[in-house]
């Protein structure tokens, strides 16, 4: 499978917001922002382990739904600030249809939509 024909996405996320740029036919193509995911975090909760279990919980489907968008990934960069890549990583790493996929990372502040397709283009070229 050469590199052009590969199923490559970009996430830009921080703990409360991710940006998904893949390309605009399925392996081929150019670039496109597909989506935005947010995450509104957690109420506040007079009760520290309900508030953990609360963050938890919609941190893992803030992952679900970032992943809902990038069906069959064979490549994946991830960037952003935090440490919320790295837990994004382990998530597709234990997620059965997302294993096997090539995940990089690197840490970059938010940027355009523009700028970002671009950057995940100069990263995939």
């Amino acid at each position: 499978m050469s590199e052009k024909n590969k199923k490559q996405f970009g996430v830009w996320m921080d703990t409360h917001n991710a940006t998904i740029v893949g390309r605009e036919e399925e392996a081929n193509g150019d670039f496109i922002v597909l989506g935005h995911v947010s995450n509104a975090g957690p109420d506040k909760n007079s009760n520290e382990n309900a508030a953990n279990h609360q963050e938890i919980s919609l941190t893992q489907k803030f992952f679900k739904e970032i992943a809902s968008k990038m069906p069959n990934v064979d490549q994946i960069h991830l960037t952003g600030t935090g440490q919320v890549q790295e837990q994004f990583m382990k998530f597709l790493a234990e997620t059965p249809q997302y294993k096997n996929a090539i995940a990089t990372e690197c840490t970059s502040n938010k940027m355009s939509d523009e700028n970002f397709v671009a950057f995940i283009e100069k990263r995939f070229n």
